[in-house]
């Protein structure tokens, strides 16, 4: 899935990305958003920009993670120079913006090298969102994004691995449903 994902021509990411975006930007659940968590993205992950750029341009409040330790930190983003090189050479906000708990983000989109349809996530391995989010499991504000190659009907995932509550392709917008066992 990353070796797939890293093979992307730069004009497939942002093709895609700009999809992805835009069906999440036409989202109620965007609209009524006062607050977004956004991430920097690598990899070839599905890019952040445009959701970014109109999500001030409404006003609202933006928000980006910075390693802290274990977990993530969200900080107050208002344009691109508050942002710098981080953990893992990842762009994320400059220590003197203000932290805000992720829990005030209506919506706090994140990345993942595989989501399924039930809500399920496998990221890079180290757990910083898992650990951080697993609170607000259920509360609706948890989108994965992701291309479609990465969204599956169904991959295993670890009891830690934090559920989103909805996913984001380029194609689909999935409400997700964790089946009983």
């Amino acid at each position: 899935m990353m070796a797939e994902r890293i093979a992307l021509s730069p004009e497939a990411v942002r093709n895609g990305s700009l999809l992805a975006q835009r069906m999440l930007l036409d989202s109620a659940e965007f609209a009524v958003a006062h607050t977004v968590a956004l991430y920097s993205p690598i990899r070839n992950e599905v890019e952040t920009d445009e959701l970014f750029r109109v999500a001030l341009a409404l006003g609202k409040k933006v928000l980006f993670p910075a390693v802290a330790g274990q977990s993530l930190v969200f900080r107050v983003v208002e344009c691109h120079a508050d942002l710098e090189r981080g953990a893992f050479g990842i762009l994320e906000p400059k220590e003197s913006c203000r932290s805000v708990d992720p829990g005030e983000a209506a919506m706090i989109v994140v990345p993942g090298v595989a989501f399924d349809v039930h809500g399920r996530r496998i990221g890079y391995g180290k757990g910083f969102y898992d650990k951080t989010l697993h609170r607000l499991e259920g509360c609706g504000s948890l989108v994965g994004i992701c291309y479609q190659f990465q969204l599956l009907e169904e991959i295993v995932a670890e009891p830690h691995d934090v559920l989103m509550d909805t996913i984001v392709t380029e194609q689909r917008w999935v409400r997700c449903h964790v089946p009983p066992h």
